[in-house]
């Protein structure tokens, strides 16, 4: 049987995982962590053929740092990436990481199990795109780079000036892209446009040590 490993910091969907490995015949659980840093580490000491990998863990670590790690050192090691956040740069940053398949959580047609079933076959599972999320008047498809890029600043509390200077551009343009966003909304102002966005978990904010561009 295949050994499982889970990286979820979160109660209730480590519960669920631990559900789907424990109610199939092909799988054996090898252990849990709330931490994607120390995955390494348990990989080192256990065989693990398998890792289930959350992306947002405990403490800010990262399960795609991870995963790239892990990669390296444990090739024949399969990750799955699992999330619940339509965060739309992480697609792209688990082919980087080396991932073998990607699931969310929660607008997956496929079950869990059949992606596991067929990354362990030799199968890359990725979703074609990011699922579209409802935003206002609008969805997140019809975003524009330029203004996701403005977007994910603001929610790190940047000022215009900060972001300005991040992007090269000036402010004015900030505003314009901001402005842009909001109309295609409906939102009034920008504090309910930046809560909508949270609670819809369509672009978190980038701690330091996490992210990359």
């Amino acid at each position: 049987m295949a050994q499982v490993l889970i990286v979820e910091d979160q109660k209730m969907p480590r519960e669920n995982m631990v559900g789907y490995v424990n109610s199939s015949n092909n799988y054996k659980l090898a252990g849990t962590l709330s931490n994607a840093a120390m995955a390494e580490l348990f990989c080192a000491g256990h065989q693990v053929d398998l890792i289930l990998m959350d992306v947002c863990t405990e403490r800010d670590e990262n399960g795609l740092d991870a995963t790239a790690i892990i990669k390296k050192r444990f090739p024949n090691t399969k990750v799955i990436i699992v999330t619940s956040m339509v965060e739309c740069s992480f697609l792209d940053r688990a082919h980087e990481a080396g991932a073998d398949s990607f699931w969310y959580k929660d607008d997956s047609e496929d079950e869990l199990l059949t992606v596991m079933n067929r990354t362990m076959a030799g199968q890359s599972v990725f979703p074609e795109r990011t699922p579209e999320v409802e935003l206002g008047l609008t969805t997140s498809y019809e975003l524009t780079g330029g203004e996701i890029k403005v977007l994910r600043l603001l929610m790190e509390s940047l000022s215009y000036e900060e972001i300005a200077q991040e992007l090269g551009c000036s402010e004015r343009n900030v505003r314009f892209h901001l402005n842009n966003v909001l109309e295609k909304t409906g939102y009034k102002n920008k504090m309910q446009l930046l809560l909508a966005i949270s609670d819809k978990r369509l672009i978190i904010p980038k701690p330091v040590k996490e992210l990359r561009d």
